[in-house]
């Protein structure tokens, strides 16, 4: 009878810490659910009226001075193209046309790219845009030669007259991004010098020239 007694006594005992232990971490949550997570408070935009609000939507969606820059190069170009596979590699030489445009009110070029490399048929588009407000290019490209687009972004150097742009191209082989480099000259009013740097083992080496002359 003894060690029946003994037995409900530390089963009693058990139950009731059991409980204790319930009631504590039951509490320990309620404490951590009453913790507020502070938010990051955003800075208030300072208000501005209507007429100054209209006038900068204007002012971006109005052509400036350098869309008409860009505008001058509308026409048909020759281009010589030069391609490096590997650095310091073989040259392979190409050409092609292409027909330059302005569109959309002249807010943006557009180019149509035709030819051939490497013995096949060649096709491609870029646009290329400029900002009024942050003061830069965006430049796209696409072509017959893969299913991906080309996008980089830049600004203009007045003392070189180049506009330097820099995005990332997807290789086919890795599928991996890797960063490439765009220089754009503005030679003279009928000649255009394009090179392409692309990074190979963690090195930039010239991947393409394309020399453009004005018909």
């Amino acid at each position: 009878m003894k060690n029946v007694t003994g037995i409900l006594v530390v089963l009693i005992l058990s139950f009731i810490s059991c409980k204790k232990e319930v009631k504590t971490e039951t509490e320990a949550a309620k404490n951590l659910d009453s913790i507020k997570t502070e938010e990051p408070v955003a800075e208030a935009e300072t208000p501005v009226d209507s007429a100054t609000e209209v006038k900068a939507w204007q002012d971006y969606a109005t052509p400036s001075e350098t869309h008409k820059i860009m505008a001058e190069e509308a026409g048909t170009w020759n281009c010589e193209m030069t391609f490096w596979y590997e650095p310091n590699g073989k040259p392979e030489k190409a050409t092609s046309t292409a027909n330059v445009k302005m569109v959309l009110g002249g807010r943006y070029q557009e180019s149509d790219y035709k030819g051939t490399i490497m013995g096949a048929p060649f096709e491609g588009k870029g646009t290329l845009a400029y900002n009024n407000v942050t003061k830069e290019y965006t430049n796209t490209f696409i072509d017959n030669m893969g299913t991906g687009m080309m996008v980089a972004m830049g600004k203009y150097d007045e003392g070189s007259k180049t506009i330097e742009l820099k995005g990332e191209v997807v290789n086919p082989v890795t599928g991996k991004k890797a960063p490439y480099r765009e220089l754009y000259h503005i030679v003279d009013a009928t000649t255009r010098k394009m090179e392409m740097f692309d990074t190979k083992n963690g090195a930039e080496y010239k991947s393409m020239e394309i020399v453009m002359k004005k018909k």
